[in-house]
This record gives structure tokens, sequence and C-alpha cells, in this order.
């Protein structure tokens, strides 16, 4: 697919991959409908994206949706189809995740759900909300973002618990595997991918935060993995804590080994080439092929050392 004078639709613009995303397909000439619950994040973007757009005729236009409330993303569809003056989109990329609600035991139900909520429910109600004007385009390409949690249910440790994330990401990995053969069965002009992260350096433990705690402060979940490793995080006062979890933010931009930018060119290269498995980051790749070697030794202590002295790193 080449995506000059094509229309996007992408959501989780406000940042990281997903700002990388409508960058890079802005300075290709496609246009791009981004949603997020950020809109300074989505300025933000937007106004990167134009200084790199090859002619003021293409259009970037910003939405405030909460993709896990269908109505929101409805009204997103709306507005998509009246300020782009179109009935037909031709690529559409459900970005959106946050994390948190690691544990059964240690984190909140609501936060919980509202991980499995955003990461699993706006991959589901993004496909369905927007299905039918991909339905009217002569091509159309579905980009699920799942990640190296999708097929590792501990991508964050063992020492860590991370059950809504990693069980909404297989979700959209299962979800995508089947919607290849129903599109191929009922809407064959229709392709759809999986994208498959590793460790990318994006701002979403700073955005996660204020998703769930409303605030840039630590998590619950963040809080019981701390005490967990020994960190004396209770005897800190409210400056220290601060300024740790700051720090703990920016250390997770710095220490990745794949940049945001580098990541949707990855994706982006794949959706090009037809591919419907796609890996952002070496990481990633290497981790799957480690799992697939060996799935019954996957959360061993030994498959961990095996796959940090690979990768180069300790995985998470």
């Amino acid at each position: 697919m080449k995506f000059a004078g094509k229309t996007a639709v992408l959501t989780g613009g406000g940042a990281g991959i997903g700002r990388e995303l409508v960058r890079q397909l802005v300075a290709e000439g496609c246009n791009v409908a981004i949603c997020d619950v950020f809109p300074d994040g989505m300025a933000e973007t937007k106004r990167l994206s134009q200084l790199e757009r090859p002619h003021e005729a293409v259009r970037i236009t910003t939405h405030i949706a909460d993709v896990s409330v269908e109505e929101q993303l409805k009204r997103f569809r709306q507005e998509v189809a009246e300020q782009h003056n179109t009935d037909k989109i031709h690529l559409l990329f459900n970005n959106a995740g946050v994390s948190g609600g690691g544990s059964l035991f240690t984190s909140a139900r609501e936060d919980w759900e509202r991980t499995f909520n955003i990461c699993w429910g706006g991959v589901y109600l993004g496909v369905r909300t927007f299905l039918p004007l991909l339905m009217k385009a002569e091509e159309g390409h579905i980009i699920n973002t799942s990640s190296v949690a999708g097929f590792w249910g501990t991508s964050a440790g063992r020492n860590a618990s991370h059950t809504a994330y990693v069980t909404a990401k297989h979700a959209v990995k299962g979800f995508t595997e089947a919607l290849i053969n129903d599109l191929r069965l009922n809407a064959p002009h229709i392709k759809c991918s999986v994208a498959t992260p590793g460790y990318i350096g994006t701002e979403i433990v700073r955005n996660s935060r204020k998703v769930q705690a409303g605030a840039d402060r630590l998590m619950d979940d963040e809080v019981a993995r701390l005490r967990m490793t020994g960190v004396q995080i209770d005897s800190m006062s409210p400056d220290e804590r601060r300024i740790f979890s700051a720090e703990r933010a920016r250390k997770f931009i710095d220490d990745a080994p794949n940049t945001a930018e580098q990541a949707a060119k990855m994706i982006l290269e794949g959706v090009r080439a037809g591919k419907w498995r796609i890996f952002a980051g070496a990481d990633a790749q290497k981790i799957d092929e480690h799992i697939r070697r060996d799935p019954e030794n996957a959360y061993t202590a030994e498959f961990y050392k095996k796959v940090s002295e690979d990768v180069g790193r300790v995985v998470w």
C-alpha cells in the first residue's frame, strides 16, 4: 500500500509510537485523524506533523475520545466523516494503550479493568466502529498494536505482576489472527496486521499514571512492585516520591533500546510490505524466537537469563 492520498484513523496519537506514526504518515502525504484523551499531546503531534507534510492539502484532525467507550468512538467516526469530507478510510491503527492493574492481589479492580478495557476493548471497538468506512474503500488495512506481552505472559519481569496488560495484549494478538481469516472470507480487500513492539522508549509510564491515578504519580501496582523488590518506598517523603517517580518515567525512556520513531518506521514498513506479523524492535523478534524454541521453560529463571544475554540487557 502507498500512503499518499489515503486517509488513516489512529488512536492514541498524543505521544509515543502513535505520534511518530502520524508524523511519518503525514510526511508521505496521508491524511490522518487522531484521537486521544490528552488534547495537549495531540496538539503537539499535529504541530510537528504540519512541519513535515508535503503540501497543505494533507489534512490532520484531532479528536477527544476514550477508546474504551463505544459512544465516544462513534462520535469520533462521525467527526472524521465530516472533517475529512469522506465516507471511507484506508488505514486503521488501533494503537491506544495504557499500563496498570498489574495484579489481581495488589491492584484495584478498577485499575485492572481500565487497563483491559483500553488495551483490548479499544481494539475491538475500534474495528467494530470503523469497519463500515474501511468496507467502502478500494483497499484497507487494520493495524492492531499488541506487544511482546501478547505472547510472553511475564514480559515485565519475573518479579512483577502484569496481568491486565498481558491478558489484553494476548487478546489483541488472537483477535487479529482470527480477523485475518474473517476478512479473507468477507472483505478480501481489507488486510490486517498485528504490531508487536518490544521495549520502546515512550511516555507510557507517565501517561498511564495520568489515566489510572489522575496525576503523574506512582500507581498502586508500581508501589507494590517496588516493595517486592526491596525499595523503601514507604519511608520516602512526598517530595522524594515525586522525584523518584519522575526518574522512573525518564529512565524508562532513556534506557530503551528502540525509540518510538524507529518503532513507527518498522510498523509502516511492515504495512507497506503487507506483512500480518510486524515486529517493532530486534528484541521482540529475538524473544519470540526463544519462546518458540523452548516454550515449556519460558517462565524459568534460566530462560530469563538466556534471553537477557541474547538481547544485551536485563529483560525488564
